[in-house]
C-alpha cells in the first residue's frame, strides 16, 4: 500500500445528502447502511485551513477472486490529520456490482458531535489500459450516523471478474482513494434567498437530475407564464395534477424564503417513492415533461407554447459533387448532410455525454473537452447551415442563458445547473437546495471537461506533470435568441397566476409561517393534552386496544407558560362547557412497565402555581407538552356536578368490557372503590355498566402490560382490591363468565387470548414475484405465526393443495423491492422475522408458486444451462435440477431428455463460457454442488466426430471472435460471439483451416473475405496469412490457461443480440423515465 501527494479531486465546495437506496445502478453516493437524512452536526473537530490537505492512498489486494468474506477493509491512512480507511464488498453489498465506500477508521471512537467534510474519489484502476479506469468521485459531510459514505453499484461484478477487462490481473486489484479534506461548510446556515434572491429545490433521494432541468425552465419566464396561463380549477389537487403541481412549485420557487419540495410535482407524475430513489437522465425528462405539458396544453390558451418556444426544423439532403443529380441515373459520388430551416427562440443543445460503447458493450460516459461560447451566431460564414426557404430577415444570434453539469460516471453522479436569470453578467449555481453566487469562469471554462494537468509537487526534480480527468462537465446547454430575448426574460407577477392558485397558495404559505412562528416560539408556550371519558369511550376498541387513550387524538390547549393554572382552568371552561368547578385533572404517569395511567390528582397547591412550572414538575422528559385527564363526574339529569371528596383508601379504576362473540372490546367506565374493598361488591354495577342482567356471573382480569409481551392475569373476585395489588389508574377488563360452548365456538374466548391476538396480529401485504410493485391480496396473521401457518394460510388462498410449493421473499424496506435471496424452507422462526429488515418493520412479503416442493428444491442444484444446437443457428436455456450430489454427467444425461440431437449416438459436454472465451471443459465425473453459473455461462454442446478421435500430433485450439478497440489502443482487442473449439492437423495451413470454419460457420463468401486471421497469445495478436501453419503456432503446452492462446477471427460484430439472458440478477432493472398522469 502506497501514500502520496497531491492528486485532488475536482475542486467542488457545496455538500451533497442524499438519502439511502440499497438498489441501483443508476444511484448517487450513499452510506452503506440505510440512514435518515440528519441535520447538520457540531463541527466540534472540523480544521480550518486555507489549502485543504490532499492525498492519494493504493490498495493493493491480492488473491481477490478467493475472498471469502462479505466486506473487506484497508489498513487506516492519514489525510488532513484525520484517519480513513476504504470499506469495500468483493462480491457487492446485496447487489451484483462491486460495493466502494470511504470509511472515518476512528469513528467510534471520536467524541460527541464530530464532523468533518471531504472530497474523494474512489477508482478500480484497469493495470492493461489506464484510459478504462474506473473512478467516481463526490463529497460528503461525515457525522456519527454517516461515518461511511460512496457507492454501493461502483461497477458490475461482471466486469470487475472479467480477466480480459484488466481491472484483475494475476487475480490482483488495486483501489485507489483520492480525498481532499476541507474546511466544514455550514450547509444548513447558507440563506439562499437573502444571499441571492432565489431559493433551491429539496432532493427527496436522487431528483438532482430533475432539480435542475425544473430550475432551467422555471428560469425562461415566457414558459412560465405559459404554466401559469394553463387552466386549474379550486378543485383540483396538485398531487393529480400535472399542471396545478407545476404551477404550485413555480409560485413557491418565486415567493418562498426557503427551498421548496417536489414531491407533490413527482406524485402527480404517478411516481412512488422508488421512482425519486432511482436517478434517471435530464435529457429524457426533459423530453416527456415537455411532451406531457404540450398534451395537457392542447385547448387551451397556451395551446403550442412548447413548439414555438423550443421547436425548430431542419431538412435532410443528398448532392451529387461532380455532376448535376438531376440529369443521371447511375452511381455517383455525393455529400449528404443537414440543413436549418428556422431555429427555436430557446435553444436546448445536448451535448451527448453518455453513449453507448459498442466495443466494450456497455454506457460510457465522455468526459473529452468541449468549448461553448457565451454567445453563439448560427448565421455564420453566410448562413452556411441554412436551408434555401429559411428567412434570412431573422438574426439567429443566441445568448448562453444555463449550462445544465453532470458530475460523475455513467453509474451514478449529481447533477447541477449554472444560471443567469436575467442574462445579466451574473451567474449563479443551483444545486439542490443551495443557490450560490458564482463567476462566468465556474459556468463556463470549467465545464469544458477534459483532463486538467496539476504543477509538478518537486520542480526541482524532473518528474512528469500529474494529469487527472474532470468528472463534472457540461451536458446540456440552453441558449435565448438576441432578438427574442424580451419576449423570453418577460415580467411574470402575481396578475399572471389564476385567482383560486393564488389564494390557496398564500393561505399555505400562512400555514407555513404559522408553523414556523409556532415553532420559533415554543419556548414559551406548553401544549396541554386533555383527556376525557369520552376520548376512552370513543378510542378503545377502534383505534387502541391496550391503555387507555392516545393523546395524539385528544383536545389540546397551546398555552403561554406564565399562564395560571386557575386560567388554564377558565380556558378548559369555556371551550368545553365545564364549569370551573366541576373540574379536576390527574396527571398521567409513565410506569416501570412502560404502561401510562392517571396517576392522582393536582393537589390545591400545585392548581396554584404556573402551567410552566406544573410541567416541569410533571415531566421528567422535559418536553413541551403536560398531559391532563379531566375527571367530570354526572348526576341524576347528565349534568356535571363538582367531583366528590377523594380519600386515600379510594383508588380510581377502569373498566373494559370484552365480547367474546364479537371479538370486541370497549370502554364501559370508571369507578372509585374502597382498598379494602373486594371486586364481588362491585358486580352489580359493572353488569349495570355493560348492560347485564343484576345477577349475570362475571370474569375479571388485570390488564398490567402490553410491552414487549402481554400481560393480562384473573382477579380473585373474594380478594381485596389491594390484595390484588389494585391502585389509581389500573385497568379491569371483564366479561360473562366463560362456559364449555363459548371455548368452542370462540377463536378467543377470553380476554388474555383476545388481547395476545390483537398485540400479534399483522396484516400481510402479498405480492407476486413476478411483480413485485402490484400488491396482490393481503392476510390477516399472528406475528407469532411459524414459517409452516405463513405458508399453508397463502396456498389457501390461492387454492393451492400443497403449501410446501410456496416460496416466500422479504422486503427491502430501502429500495422498495424484495431482498436478493428467498427465505429458506423453515429458515425463520415467525412470520416477525420475515418482516424484519434491519431496524425496519415490513408488512409485504413476495412469493412464487413452484413446480416443486421448497424442500425438495432446496436439496437440488438448479443451475441454467444453454444448449447450442449442432445444425441450427439457436440456442435455448434449460434448467437442470438435480440433488447436489450429483455430477457433470448426471447434468448431461438429464439435458440429453430434454434437447434435439443430431443424432442418436451424439456425445455431449458442458463448457464454461465467461464474456466470450471458453475457460473450462467440465469432466463427467465432477460434483454440481460448487458450479457456480451467477456470473459464468453453462454451455452445452454436442462433441464434433472430429474431436472424437485425435492423432498425437493433432491440436484442439480455441477460436475466438475479436475485433481491435480503434478508439483507444490498437493492440486492446475485444472479444464477441460465440468461442469455439476446433481440431488443428499437422501441417495443414490458414487456407485450409479457413475453408473449414467458413463452412462450420456458414458466413458468405462476400463477407468472409473480409475477415482477418491471427494467433493472439495474452491478448495481442499476430495476423497470419494464407501459407502459414497454424500448428505451430500452438507448441505450448504449459500455457496458465487454454484460453490464453487462441486463433482469433477479427471481423466487425453484425450477429443480432441474443434475448436470454442468463445471469442476470433477479431484481436488479433500470427504468425509463415515465410520467403516468
Amino acid at each position: 500500500m502506497t501514500l502520496m501527494t497531491p492528486p485532488p479531486v475536482d475542486p467542488e465546495e457545496d455538500e451533497m445528502l442524499v438519502l439511502h437506496s440499497d438498489l441501483t445502478a443508476t444511484e448517487e453516493p450513499q452510506p452503506m447502511e440505510g440512514v435518515a437524512p440528519t441535520e447538520a452536526a457540531n463541527t466540534v473537530d472540523a480544521p480550518v485551513v486555507d489549502d485543504p490537505p490532499s492525498a492519494r492512498f493504493t490498495w493493493t489486494i491480492e488473491n481477490f477472486s478467493r475472498l471469502t468474506g462479505k466486506k473487506l477493509y484497508s489498513q487506516v491512512f492519514f489525510v488532513g490529520g484525520y484517519k480513513w480507511r476504504v470499506l469495500i464488498f468483493p462480491k457487492g453489498n446485496n447487489v451484483d456490482h462491486l460495493s466502494m465506500y470511504l470509511d472515518v477508521a476512528d469513528s467510534s471512537t471520536l467524541p460527541y458531535g464530530w464532523s468533518r467534510y471531504a472530497q474523494f474519489s474512489l477508482a478500480v484502476i484497469n493495470q492493461i489500459h489506464n484510459k478504462f479506469t474506473m473512478r467516481k468521485d463526490t463529497q460528503h459531510q461525515f457525522n456519527a450516523r454517516e461515518s461511511d459514505w460512496g457507492f454501493t453499484s461502483f461497477m458490475p461484478l461482471s466486469e470487475l471478474y472479467d480477466p480480459s477487462r484488466g481491472y484483475l490481473l494475476n487475480d490482483t486489484c488495486i483501489v485507489e482513494a483520492d480525498v481532499t479534506v476541507r474546511r466544514v461548510v455550514d450547509y444548513w446556515s447558507h440563506d439562499s434567498k437573502k444571499e441571492t434572491g432565489y431559493v433551491g429545490l429539496k432532493n427527496q433521494g436522487a431528483t438532482c437530475y430533475m432539480n435542475s432541468l425544473l430550475q432551467t425552465l422555471y428560469h425562461i419566464p415566457y414558459f412560465r407564464k405559459a404554466v401559469y396561463h394553463m387552466p386549474t380549477t379550486e378543485n383540483d389537487m396538485p398531487s393529480g395534477s400535472i399542471p396545478l403541481a407545476l404551477q404550485s412549485l413555480f409560485y413557491k420557487l418565486q415567493y418562498s424564503d426557503t427551498s421548496v419540495a417536489t414531491k407533490e410535482l413527482t406524485k402527480s407524475f404517478g411516481w412512488d417513492t422508488y421512482d425519486s430513489f432511482m436517478q434517471h437522465d435530464v435529457q429524457e425528462l426533459n423530453r416527456v415533461l415537455c411532451e406531457k405539458l404540450e398534451d395537457k396544453m392542447k385547448g387551451t390558451v397556451v395551446e403550442g407554447t412548447i413548439q414555438q418556444l423550443f421547436e425548430g426544423h431542419d431538412m435532410n439532403y443528398i448532392e451529387c459533387i461532380n455532376v448535376d443529380y438531376k440529369s443521371i441515373w447511375s452511381s455517383q459520388d455525393a455529400k449528404k448532410g443537414v440543413l436549418f430551416i428556422d431555429f427555436p427562440p430557446v435553444l436546448q443543445l445536448q451535448l451527448k455525454r453518455f453513449e453507448y460503447d459498442f466495443m466494450r458493450d456497455t454506457m460510457v460516459k465522455i468526459n473529452d473537452r468541449y468549448e461553448f461560447p457565451l454567445q453563439l451566431d448560427l448565421d455564420r460564414e453566410d448562413g452556411k447551415y441554412l436551408s434555401p426557404q429559411a428567412d434570412r430577415s431573422v438574426r439567429n444570434l443566441y445568448t448562453l442563458h444555463s449550462v445544465l453539469v453532470h458530475s460523475g460516471g455513467v453509474h451514478g453522479g449529481h447533477y447541477y445547473a449554472y444560471i443567469r436569470p436575467t442574462l445579466s453578467d451574473q451567474w449563479f449555481k443551483f444545486d439542490d437546495e443551495r443557490v450560490t453566487k458564482e463567476d462566468i469562469k465556474r459556468a463556463l471554462d470549467e465545464q469544458y471537461g477534459g483532463e486538467e494537468e496539476l504543477p509538478q509537487a518537486n520542480p526541482g526534480f524532473n518528474n512528469s506533470p500529474f494529469k487527472f480527468t474532470k468528472y463534472s462537465n457540461a451536458y446540456m446547454l440552453v441558449y435565448i435568441r438576441e432578438s427574442d430575448k424580451e419576449k423570453i426574460i418577460c415580467n411574470v407577477d402575481e396578475k399572471d397566476i389564476a385567482e383560486h392558485l393564488r389564494i390557496r397558495l398564500k393561505k399555505e404559505q400562512e400555514e407555513k409561517e404559522q408553523k414556523r412562528k409556532e415553532k420559533a416560539e415554543a419556548h414559551l408556550y406548553t401544549i396541554i393534552k386533555v383527556a376525557r371519558d369520552g376520548d376512552l369511550h370513543e378510542q378503545i376498541g377502534k383505534y387502541i386496544y391496550f391503555d387507555l387513550v392516545d393523546h395524539d387524538k385528544v383536545h389540546s390547549f397551546r398555552i403561554q407558560k406564565q399562564t395560571s393554572f386557575a386560567l388554564f382552568k377558565e380556558e378548559v371552561a369555556k371551550e368545553l362547557g365545564i364549569p370551573v368547578q366541576h373540574q379536576r385533572f390527574w396527571l398521567w404517569a409513565k410506569r416501570q412497565n412502560h404502561t401510562y395511567r392517571p396517576n392522582r390528582p393536582l393537589t390545591p397547591q400545585e392548581e396554584a402555581q404556573s402551567v410552566g412550572h406544573l410541567r416541569e414538575v410533571s415531566n421528567k422528559a422535559n418536553n413541551a407538552e403536560l398531559k391532563l385527564f379531566l375527571e367530570v363526574e354526572v348526576g341524576q339529569d347528565l349534568r356535571p356536578i363538582p367531583p366528590p371528596e377523594k380519600t386515600k383508601e379510594e383508588i380510581l379504576l377502569f373498566f373494559k368490557l370484552y365480547d367474546p362473540s364479537k371479538e370486541e372490546l370497549r370502554y364501559v367506565g370508571r369507578l372509585f372503590v374502597k382498598g379494602t374493598g373486594k371486586p364481588i361488591e362491585i358486580l352489580s354495577k359493572l353488569n349495570e355498566l355493560a348492560g347485564f342482567g343484576r345477577e349475570e356471573e362475571l370474569e375479571l382480569f388485570e390488564e398490567i402490560k402490553f410491552e414487549p409481551n402481554v400481560m393480562c392475569e384473573h382477579i380473585d373476585k373474594k380478594l381485596t382490591f389491594r390484595g390484588s395489588q389494585l391502585e389509581d389508574g389500573d385497568i379491569i377488563c371483564f366479561q360473562k363468565a366463560l362456559h364449555v360452548e363459548s371455548t368452542e365456538t370462540c377463536r378467543y374466548p377470553d380476554v388474555p387470548s383476545f388481547l395476545e391476538y390483537v398485540h400479534n396480529r399483522q396484516v400481510v401485504r402479498f405480492r407476486s414475484l413476478e411483480k413485485p410493485k402490484e400488491d396482490e391480496f393481503s392476510l390477516e396473521l399472528s406475528k407469532l405465526n411459524n414459517y409452516d401457518d405463513v405458508v399453508e394460510r397463502v396456498a389457501s388462498h390461492l387454492n393451492l393443495d400443497d403449501p410446501s410449493k410456496i416460496r416466500l421473499t422479504s422486503h427491502n424496506c430501502y429500495s422498495q423491492q424484495p431482498k436478493p435471496q428467498p427465505i429458506k424452507y423453515r429458515g425463520v422462526e415467525h412470520l416477525s422475522d420475515m418482516l424484519a429488515h434491519y431496524n425496519q418493520t415490513s408488512d409485504i412479503l413476495y412469493y412464487e408458486v413452484l413446480d416443486i416442493p421448497l424442500p425438495e428444491l432446496q436439496g437440488l442444484k438448479t443451475l441454467k444451462v444453454a444448449f447450442h444446437h449442432a445444425t441450427k443457428d439457436e440456442v435455448v436455456i434449460h434448467t437442470i435440477r438435480l440433488p447436489k450430489q450429483s455430477t457433470v454427467g448426471d447434468v448431461i444425461n438429464d439435458l440429453k431428455t430434454k434437447v434435439e440431437l443430431s443424432h442418436k449416438d451424439a456425445e455431449l459436454r458442458l463448457l464454461e463460457v465467461f464474456y466470450h472465451k471458453i475457460y473450462k471443459i467440465f469432466p463427467l465425473n465432477e460434483k454440481i454442488e460448487n458450479i457456480n453459473d451467477q456470473y459464468w455461462t453453462l454451455r452445452a454442446e454436442e462433441i464434433p466426430e472430429e474431436e472424437k478421435d485425435l492423432d498425437s500430433q493433432d491440436r484442439l485450439i480455441h477460436v475466438y471472435h475479436f475485433m481491435k478497440d480503434t478508439a483507444q489502443n490498437q493492440q486492446q482487442v475485444q472479444n464477441f460471439g460465440e468461442p469455439f473449439f476446433l481440431v488443428i492437423r499437422e501441417g495443414e495451413t490458414l487456407a485450409d483451416v479457413k475453408i473449414r470454419i467458413q463452412k462450420k460457420l456458414q458466413v458468405p463468401d462476400e463477407e468472409f473475405s473480409k475477415w482477418k486471421f491471427a494467433f493472439l497469445s495474452l491478448g495481442r495478436p499476430t495476423y497470419l496469412q494464407d501459407s502459414d501453419i497454424v500448428s505451430s503456432r500452438f507448441q505450448r503446452r504449459d500455457v496458465y490457461g487454454a484460453w490464453e492462446q487462441y486463433l482469433g477471427l477479427e471481423h466487425s460484430d453484425n450477429t443480432p443480440k441474443r434475448s436470454y439472458a442468463a445471469n442476470q440478477n433477479r431484481h436488479t432493472y433500470e427504468k425509463p423515465v415515465r410520467i403516468y398522469n
